[in-house]
């Protein structure tokens, strides 16, 4: 394999990357991209950069993706108002719609743009091949669902013909009825029915910083639960700290909050020793 063919320029050292291919080699990493991030096409062509690279290097990555402000656009446009209670989107029947067309278009648009790297993906959602069958979170939410559930199945059998599965935060109740799931939530359900060895959550933010707003480049549960009782975690933070927890609680080995904006921020957090953002291990 001619990494210096694969590795992009301004990527980790090639000593660095032959270090961690080994390491990685029969792992499963499930990547979450969030919907906050993609607006901007840029950062989004550098994630498909960054995919097609790994795909490449033979690793195995099952990519979840977000959406919520191109629903809201959605939304606005049709002039619904929604609200939101702990940071989850009150759905109703109408919002439900918009928001399965708003994410499986979007994950078409990913499944396309990698397949004009040469790199084939398949798209999976609540109209073709559910994977994550939920409970409803709670009656005040509407159609917000948990994961009850994941079909390894079709993911596995995607990643043995070195297929890239793109996975929409959507799943199916009862009388298959669809509901949304929040995006960190369905990411962390996905990575511990896979028991994969890596989780990244990749954001808009540099990770976990801390009171002296300074980058914390590795924090275990003790630490994180501290922080989260002396505020020093907040807001939208929290999920995705909770998200970690319960992955490196059960199976995950690793949990990293990255920060999207970084050019191959995904390849500096897999492959090197400094990695990219926060690990938050056991």
């Amino acid at each position: 394999m001619k990494l210096d063919k694969i590795i992009p320029k301004d990527g980790p050292s090639i000593n660095e990357v032959n270090k961690y291919i080994e390491k990685y080699s029969n792992e499963i990493i499930v990547i979450k991209y969030g919907g906050n991030v993609f607006i901007d096409r840029n950062i989004f062509n550098n994630f498909i950069s960054d995919i097609s690279t790994l795909n490449k290097l033979g690793i195995s990555i099952v990519v979840v993706h977000g959406g919520g402000p191109r629903i809201k656009r959605e939304l606005d446009k049709s002039n619904i108002q929604t609200k939101f209670i702990k940071g989850l989107r009150v759905t109703d029947e109408k919002i439900i719609n918009i928001v399965e067309d708003v994410l499986i278009d979007f994950n078409n648009d990913i499944v396309e743009s990698l397949k004009k790297n040469s790199i084939e993906a398949i798209s999976i959602n609540t109209r073709e091949n559910n994977v994550i069958e939920v409970v409803p979170e709670s009656e005040e939410l509407g159609f917000v669902g948990k994961p009850k559930k994941i079909n390894n199945e079709i993911i596995k059998n995607a990643l043995k013909k070195n297929l890239i599965p793109i996975i929409s935060p959507l799943g199916l109740g009862k009388d298959n009825q669809t509901f949304n799931i929040n995006g960190d939530t369905a990411a962390g359900a996905i990575a511990k029915s896979l028991k994969s060895r890596r989780l990244l959550l990749m954001t808009n933010v540099e990770g976990v910083l801390n009171k002296n707003k300074e980058l914390i480049s590795e924090i275990n549960s003790t630490d994180a639960n501290k922080m989260i009782n002396a505020e020093i975690i907040s807001g939208g933070m929290i999920p995705k700290i909770e998200t970690s927890l319960d992955a490196i609680n059960n199976g995950v080995t690793g949990v990293a909050i990255v920060d999207a904006r970084v050019p191959h921020a995904c390849l500096f957090e897999i492959f090197t020793d400094k990695g990219a953002g926060t690990l938050i291990r056991k």
